[in-house]
This record gives structure tokens, C-alpha cells and sequence, in this order.
């Protein structure tokens, strides 16, 4: 592959992961799956065009587009942890333990009021 064409798809791969950060933090899920089948073929597409013979500036914009996807991947890393996090809060029981006759606790299996449909 050449320089210019490795340039050209590293240049086009650097502003589809720009694009698919700003499709995630406006939850455009429909545009980011496209965005992330589009990103997959271009990964391929370059394949390891890239080595330490290859030219200065095609090593430092790969750099960069290692770098953004990284900031992509941290970015979805924390999403996904508050995600877990609020469904774990929204899924507590509403009501708190109780105790039987003879003082033991009582489970209760009744889910959170908010995913439960109950308040």
C-alpha cells in the first residue's frame, strides 16, 4: 500500500472515531453501529501498513488515531460502569428487611419500585 493511501485511510479512520465519540455522547445508536462496522473495515482494509520504516508523519498520525480510540474506549469503559451502577440502584428493593416470629430476617424477592413497574 502506499504512503499517500495509507495517509488518505488513517486520515478517514482518525475522523470516523472523532464522529463516533460525538454519536455517542448524543446516543445515536443507529449511527454509531454504522460508524463502528465503517471503522472495522478500514482497520482491516490498512491491516499492518504501518512500521517503523514507514514515514514520520504516517507514524504520528497513527499515533493520534491510537490515541482518540483509546480516548473512545475509556469514554465507554465509565459509560458502562454508570450504566451497571444505576440499574443496580434502580433495581433495590423498595422495602426494607423485615423479621419473622422468630427473629430471623425475612427475604423478600420483590424487585426495585422503578424496574418493577410499583412505587
Amino acid at each position: 500500500m502506499s504512503e499517500a493511501n495509507l495517509k488518505q485511510r488513517l486520515e478517514n479512520l482518525l475522523q470516523l472515531i472523532l464522529t463516533e465519540r460525538e454519536q455517542a455522547k448524543g446516543l445515536d445508536m443507529a449511527s454509531l453501529q454504522e460508524s463502528a462496522e465503517e471503522k472495522q473495515r478500514l482497520l482491516q482494509s490498512i491491516g499492518s501498513g504501518i512500521d517503523d520504516q514507514s514515514d514520520p508523519e504516517v507514524q504520528q498520525l497513527a499515533n493520534q488515531v491510537r490515541e482518540e480510540n483509546r480516548r473512545n474506549a475509556y469514554l465507554f469503559y465509565l459509560t458502562l460502569g454508570w450504566v451497571r451502577e444505576q440499574m443496580t440502584f434502580f433495581g433495590q428493593r423498595t422495602a426494607p428487611t423485615s423479621y419473622g416470629s422468630s427473629a430471623a430476617q425475612i427475604s423478600e424477592q420483590r424487585g426495585g419500585r422503578l424496574l418493577s413497574g410499583r412505587i
